[in-house]
């Protein structure tokens, strides 16, 4: 059978028309149709460029005649065209409903069938995993016949083959990062106009990656393809008058470092026009670069004058920090004005499951990947070094820094008699965290965290048995955190024991709230919807309600509508979590009797906890 050049595209295109659709009707009644509108917006966008690597054109201007029709009410402005909307989406559909299926393919009869050259699989380890596996089975089926007495010590020895077969599985579905650097090409060749020269080299392409990192990485790397040539490389008539070469070059990289993969995009075009940006967005020229360079992440915004077919849209760094906050990665920028820009994005190096030492501290259970795992020590206060830079433990003839783990997490630090502590590794650095206790090691799945900031040393979460997310610590970020001084332990009074209720249909927000606010001192109660929050609230006395505003249903907004409304429950204070930063949403929540307005990109537990002490008097 020939092989199917659309294979990805079929896949990756239907599910963008299926929430095009989806979304097309939800715009329908929506009342706020802001996010809907910006949500459809980027989707087209992802669709047109993938249509343009298959050589799709008609998919590619349907994509595009969403993006026109969409436009002028990303702001949320009513009457949004849904009729043509549907037309759009549906128009595409048949078209990629009719992409020739590989045995439907025409072949040239006057030409002789080319062979088809297919990479033969790499038969030797996949038999070394069935070997392994032969084995393995074997020693389970003398287990069942004769346990015996030393039936533990050949469980171990069962339980480390199976881990070494999972591992090498594993790396049989790794791919080459090579595969990505053709279509990223492919892009940049594309969004090239005719006086623009473009070359794109790679960099890394002999690693091998976790193919759905490898996924998530190229749909943000395309982005910023088409965004070093629609706005970096200038036209070859200007490069050479600057005295550049007339091709602009755009090299991307792969890089690994300890458990993370840096994919980075770097041109030599034009730079970021930062004072442009500032004008563009409204900014103060006080503002500082860095913050500047961050809106441009945020969407919405762009310094081209008019749209065009691949750029002007202000879509495109908002697809990057969409994969950074999906896979629990980082991004970074550096440009210099007529000297380029480099737009690095680090992610996890696998998605698959890990082994995880799980410790408990301050009450709350969290994980470190077990490969940073040297030793666990049992310390007393007696075998603490204490010099100018702050506490140390002796390990291995070393005296590695010693910290506790709860104020990394922002908790105070527990007094301490015996107890156990860690020691963490990240190349040759080292540090020892103080814990109450070893849970186990347990594998696990590590996954990206909320929408909103955590302690610089989080990496993750992953969910225990009963679904309820545990915190994933970065080995790095907790050995730099520690190589500084550690800052003196604030003493503070507890605040009263009232209790708050949580609502959010997220369970990782639900949860990260919670552990906030029990570490702060107030008993929690969690309800999953704004109608399980109502039952809740007139069989319960609760001191304040800390509520999401986009749920299923009811919203937050409604919520807090309701209970202003509501004989016995009027007087109890709420405040409103949300994504939403735009003034009209905030007037909103105001008027609907919201006494706080909480936003999860900028989210400060200390000014939360302040603002909570205010409004219940503890």
């Amino acid at each position: 059978m020939p092989a199917d050049p659309y294979r990805y595209f079929r896949i990756e295109a239907r599910e963008i028309l299926d929430e095009l659709a989806r979304s097309s009707r939800e715009l329908a009644g929506a009342a706020e149709p802001a996010p809907i509108v910006s949500r459809m917006l980027r989707l087209a966008h992802t669709l047109k460029g993938a249509a343009r690597i298959v050589k799709q054109a008609p998919i590619a201007e349907g994509a595009h005649a969403i993006e026109d029709l969409l436009e002028p009410h990303r702001g949320g402005a009513p009457g949004a065209p849904v009729a043509e909307l549907v037309a759009c989406v549906d128009e595409m559909s048949r078209a990629v409903d009719a992409l020739p299926a590989p045995d439907a393919q025409v072949k040239q009869p006057t030409a002789a069938p080319e062979p088809v050259h297919v990479a033969p699989p790499d038969t030797g380890a996949i038999d070394a995993v069935l070997g392994n596996l032969a084995q393995v089975l074997a020693a389970v089926g003398r287990l069942r016949a004769n346990p015996g007495a030393d039936a533990r010590a050949r469980l171990e020895h069962v339980d480390r083959e199976l881990r070494e077969i999972r591992e090498d599985v594993e790396r049989l579905r790794l791919q080459p990062a090579s595969s990505l650097f053709a279509t990223l090409e492919r892009a940049a060749r594309d969004a090239a106009r005719r006086d623009q020269r473009v070359a794109l080299e790679g960099a890394g392409g002999h690693l091998r990656l976790d193919p759905v990192v490898l996924g998530h990485a190229h749909r943000a790397l395309v982005q910023l393809v088409r965004n070093a040539v629609a706005h970096g490389i200038e036209p070859a008539r200007d490069r050479a008058a600057h005295g550049k070469p007339e091709v602009g070059r755009i090299a991307v990289t792969v890089e690994l470092s300890g458990k993370r993969t840096t994919f980075t995009c770097r041109d030599d075009g034009r730079g970021i026009d930062l004072a442009a940006v500032r004008r563009a967005a409204g900014l103060a020229p006080t503002v500082g670069d860095d913050a500047v360079v961050q809106r441009l992440f945020q969407g919405g915004l762009t310094t081209a004058p008019v749209a065009t077919a691949h750029s002007g849209r202000g879509i495109g760094l908002d697809v990057v920090r969409d994969v950074a906050r999906e896979l629990g990665g980082t991004v970074a920028t550096e440009t210099s004005l007529g000297g380029g820009t480099a737009i690095s994005l680090t992610l996890p190096i696998s998605l698959a499951a890990i082994s995880a030492l799980v410790v408990e501290a301050g009450g709350r259970a969290v994980a470190l990947p077990l490969a940073s795992v040297r030793r666990a020590l049992l310390v007393h206060g007696a075998a603490l070094l204490h010099g100018a830079d702050g506490r140390r433990v002796a390990y291995d003839d070393v005296a590695v820094p010693y910290r506790a783990l709860e104020p990394l997490l922002g908790l105070p630090e527990p007094m301490r008699g015996r107890h156990p502590a860690v020691v963490v590794a990240d190349g040759d650095a080292a540090v020892a965290l103080a814990v109450d206790r070893l849970l186990g090691v347990e594998e696990i799945v590590l996954r990206a965290p909320p929408p909103m900031p955590v302690e610089p040393v989080v990496l993750g979460f992953a969910l225990d048995d009963e679904g309820v997310p545990r915190v994933v610590l970065d080995p790095a970020a907790v050995v730099a955190a520690a190589a500084r001084p550690a800052p003196p332990t604030p003493t503070r009074a507890p605040p009263s024991r009232v209790t708050i209720l949580v609502v959010d249909d997220s369970v990782t927000t639900r949860m990260l709230e919670q552990s906030i606010l029990e570490s702060a001192g107030y008993h929690v109660d969690l309800a999953a919807s704004a109608e399980e929050a109502l039952e809740k609230a007139e069989r319960n006395a609760y001191a304040l309600f800390l509520v999401d505003v986009e749920m299923p249903g009811m919203d937050g907004f409604a919520f807090v509508s309701t209970i202003r409304a509501h004989p016995t429950l009027a007087h109890i204070p709420a405040i409103l979590v949300t994504s939403r930063s735009a003034a009209e949403d905030r007037r909103r929540g105001e008027a609907a009797g919201a006494q706080g307005y909480v936003i999860k990109g900028e989210f400060d537990q200390v000014a939360l906890l302040g603002a909570i002490r205010r409004l219940v008097g503890a």
